[in-house]
């Protein structure tokens, strides 16, 4: 297994040049299998956790956090990014304590929220969303060993009035209190990302997968990095929620004849237990 400065090392490099899809596994079996897909680097997603955890978004506490943080950075050798919320607290000093102790984990980056999860207060004043952020670098530089901090701007989540021009002046102050990687979810047309990409240069900047653009097109627009938050959970629960309604309500079993087989699973999870035991023994 690589070491967690390995992994932070990794994650630097891809974040240099280039686009990469940092696809979004909800738990140990999905992250090993993204592993062997070949892709170069994981994200946690705080919505497939949740529901794994019989929780809504938002809805897991801190320390389910930080041991779902925990068991990513185990599984495999490549670099996770951690989406730690709003930082499971209000003020910057809570941030920085709470984000100490996600680093800890061996996670190769965390992202810290704007969003207050309050309908009243959706998002946080300014000012104090950037103290919180500057909390967290302060926290990721006394931590050392280069782990990387994402700044998101939740504008487009949270039902602002116009949530482009406010995701911009927030990701700009995001980057100027330290953030490493810019992030506003919800982006939802070609001008939007190439405004933000444009603003924030030649800070990296991740866009939350279009179901509609391609790779290819998002890198043309300069981004940085492609995720696909809960969307792979979501396809997960799609495939069961098919198969439980159909037994509950037609008595039928078809829809369990579009899984995938047993054993094709077993031989794949043989297979990589071999090899993290081989792995293991040489080191």
């Amino acid at each position: 297994m690589a070491t967690t400065s390995e992994k932070r090392e990794a994650f630097r490099r891809l974040h240099a040049s280039g686009c990469f899809v940092l696809p979004n596994p909800w738990d140990v079996g999905s992250a090993r299998y993204l592993q062997s897909l070949g892709f170069k680097a994981l994200a946690s997603t705080s919505s497939g956790a949740a529901w794994s955890l019989g929780a809504p978004d938002n809805g897991i506490t801190l320390e389910q956090a930080i041991a779902h943080a925990a068991a990513l950075a185990a599984a495999t050798d490549l670099p996770v990014n951690a989406d730690f919320e709003h930082g499971f607290a209000d003020d910057p000093e809570g941030v920085a304590r709470h984000v100490a102790r996600c680093l800890a984990t061996g996670v190769a980056a965390l992202s810290i929220e704007d969003s207050t999860g309050e309908l009243a207060r959706p998002l946080y004043e300014l000012s104090l969303a950037v103290e919180r952020i500057a909390a967290a670098r302060a926290a990721v530089d006394e931590a050392g060993d280069g782990a990387l901090l994402v700044g998101r701007a939740e504008c487009f989540l949270t039902g602002h009035p116009e949530p482009l021009p406010e995701a911009i002046r927030r990701l700009r102050a995001y980057a100027a209190a330290g953030a490493d990687v810019l992030y506003a979810p919800g982006l939802r047309t070609r001008e939007e990302i190439a405004d933000v990409v444009a603003a924030v240069a030649p800070k990296p900047v991740n866009v939350l997968a279009l179901p509609r653009m391609r790779v290819a097109e998002l890198a043309e627009l300069g981004v940085r990095r492609i995720s696909v938050g809960g969307a792979l959970a979501r396809a997960a629960w799609g495939g069961f929620l098919r198969a439980a309604r159909e037994i509950a309500e037609a008595g039928t079993f078809t829809a369990l004849g579009e899984a995938p087989p047993g054993r094709d699973l077993d031989a794949f999870f043989t297979a990589d237990l071999a090899r993290r035991r081989g792995h293991q023994a040489e080191t």
